[in-house]
């Protein structure tokens, strides 16, 4: 998958992946992006630990490059919200994959406990079901707020959004989107137009 990351707020602007969900083991460790730092580094995700022990970096300069393991402990109200999640994809190391700092936002937690996730689990299964995908593409974005966490570290986005797009056969495609206020458990559903709309108005 591809995240385009922004390094000032330190959190992803959005994440495309193709949808492959799959029964499997939730990876548990979070990992960052050794490259973020400098380009000398490995290209290769690292757990913290690891890339500061072995490879003399210190944890200054991995927090001025992106979110470190600290920004996330201590939250109140809010968890890691994956822009990518683990379950759309079918094997561990890409599940695994998706357990990178460079990959969540301060999320709601009962957004991402709650309407989220049922539309991560069920509508998405639902939606590619009922209109005969055969290959599914995911953009999945969070609009930057005013509110920041972890001392002005990390922002919060203001609202979470995701697009999907699939081909049923050669002809035919069919497309939906949803948006949520990160700050309430509910989710709308929209059609990709309405989605290009409603972000126009908020970026």
């Amino acid at each position: 998958y591809a995240t385009l990351y922004d390094r000032n707020r330190r959190i992803p602007v959005y994440s495309a992946y193709l949808y492959q969900p799959a029964p499997g083991k939730r990876p548990k460790t979070w990992l960052v992006e050794p490259q973020l730092i400098d380009l000398k580094y490995p290209k290769t995700m690292e757990e913290e630990g690891t890339l500061l022990k072995n490879f003399s970096v210190t944890l200054q300069e991995l927090s001025q490059s992106q979110a470190i393991q600290q920004d996330y402990k201590d939250l109140k109200g809010l968890n890691h919200g994956h822009l990518n999640p683990s379950s759309h994809h079918n094997t561990f190391s890409s599940r695994t994959a998706t357990f990178t700092l460079t990959n969540v936002v301060p999320q709601d937690e009962k957004l991402n406990n709650g309407a989220w996730n049922i539309y991560e689990q069920q509508t998405m299964i639902k939606k590619t079901k009922d209109n005969g995908c055969k290959t599914t593409y995911i953009i999945v974005g969070a609009v930057p707020g005013n509110n920041y966490v972890a001392q002005g570290r990390v922002n919060k986005p203001s609202h979470i959004w995701s697009s999907a797009c699939c081909e049923v056969d050669s002809n035919h495609r069919a497309a939906w989107a949803v948006i949520a206020e990160n700050d309430k458990n509910e989710v709308q559903l929209l059609t990709l137009g309405e989605l290009e709309d409603t972000l126009t108005n908020l970026y």
